[in-house]
């Protein structure tokens, strides 16, 4: 695994989001940071769990996400938000855990 991002939620409009319909979000600064800073801002009716809205997640890059998952608690199951990319969130020690395999 590979350090990846740190996403943090936010209630508060950043310039230059970009809003995600499937997930009811926003995401800023991630493209700009220079130490991976991803900010998410969600609608009140976002389908995404609890856990990722309200609390911050470390994300890192597998070479194989399928198998990083294997017998992990799964909070969001493997699936693509954007051609090349595909992702999951697990649970480790309470806190959520985003797993991402490119290319």
């Amino acid at each position: 695994m590979r350090y990846h991002h740190v996403g943090i939620p936010t209630t508060e409009a950043r310039e230059g989001e970009r809003y995600l319909p499937e997930f009811g979000m926003w995401v800023s600064g991630y493209e700009t940071s220079p130490y991976g800073v991803e900010w998410m801002r969600f609608e009140p009716e976002s389908p995404l769990p609890e856990l990722v809205r309200t609390v911050p997640h470390v994300a890192f890059e597998v070479d194989d996400l399928d198998e990083a998952v294997r017998g992990k608690d799964i909070l969001i199951a493997p699936n693509s938000p954007s051609d090349g990319v595909r992702v999951a969130f697990i649970v480790a020690d309470g806190a959520p855990i985003e797993l991402l395999q490119l290319g």
